[in-house]
């Protein structure tokens, strides 16, 4: 293995064309400098640099040449490393919980936007049905997470929420007359699952599942095909989308919303950065 040290005695002595003006880069004295070199030359073996007029300039052999590029990367790297580690703010990380039907392309976008002002500042993520991101903040798997409830929890504790309108949508030619009414639908535990089963349940209307998926897009796409209806946010229904109304026995759903959640009162300050960030770009977006 390389001694880092005596990489940089190297490429400092190459660089200043001489061990005097090298050992003031370093900090060393000539003879130390030398030394340096000399136990790097009998760690590989052969020689690395020519000695001219007295020891006051090098001239580099052919393997010193050969080594001289991977010196200087390896000291860069080390200084790059270095200075991470050592920047406090680089140490932060805020891992974030998402709900698996959030629309990723706005994800993304927002994300995106809090990177470019505070590119110190690590995010991971973690997509999950709501109700195993609240288990996932009480383990302390996350820090903050945004997750779909009902109006009437609008009581319980969080840091910001926003109302979410939600539209029945099929496919542009799909019929809604069938019996059982097949259904594209997120895994159970899901909010707009829920909302689905109990509205059509309500109206006495036999159902089943024709197509799940943890993922928005897939069910976004399973409506497209007219594999089944389902119950999307406004923001997520396409234009290969026909919004169902109370003329086909579709009711307006109740109420939800998607609010920001902390079990932490007093939250680190880069917590706080995200979830006023949040606040401000999802009342946007």
């Amino acid at each position: 293995m390389f001694d880092l040290e005596l990489l940089r005695t190297f490429v400092s002595v190459v660089d200043a064309g001489g061990f005097t003006k090298a050992g003031e880069r370093v900090n060393r004295t000539q003879s130390t400098v030398s030394q340096q070199i000399r136990k790097l030359e009998e760690q590989l073996g052969r020689p690395l640099l020519l000695r001219q007029r007295a020891g006051k300039t090098v001239q580099l052999t052919e393997d010193g040449e050969k080594l001289l590029g991977y010196a200087r990367r390896l000291v860069a790297l080390s200084f790059e490393a270095h200075s991470v580690l050592s920047s406090p703010e680089q140490s932060q990380v805020v891992k974030l919980g998402v709900p698996e039907d959030f629309d990723v392309q706005r994800l993304m976008v927002l994300l995106s936007g809090f990177s470019h002002q505070h590119p110190l500042v690590r995010l991971d993520t973690l997509s999950g049905l709501s109700v195993d991101l609240h288990a996932k903040l009480e383990t302390k798997e996350i820090d903050l997470a945004l997750v779909k409830r009902d109006c009437k929890q609008s009581s319980a504790p969080a840091l910001c929420q926003w109302p979410e309108h939600l539209t029945w949508v099929a496919g542009l030619s799909m019929q809604t007359l069938a019996d059982p009414l097949p259904l594209a639908v997120f895994p159970q535990g899901c909010i707009y699952r829920e909302r689905i089963i109990h509205a059509l349940e309500s109206a006495g209307r036999r159902w089943r599942v024709a197509f799940a998926s943890q993922s928005l897009v897939g069910i976004q796409a399973a409506v497209s095909a007219g594999l089944g209806i389902s119950l999307l946010p406004s923001t997520a229904v396409l234009a290969e989308h026909r919004p169902l109304g109370i003329d086909e026995g579709f009711i307006e759903p109740p109420p939800s919303e998607l609010a920001l959640i902390s079990t932490s009162r007093l939250m680190p300050p880069v917590h706080r950065t995200l979830a006023d960030y949040l606040k401000t770009h999802l009342s946007r977006s």
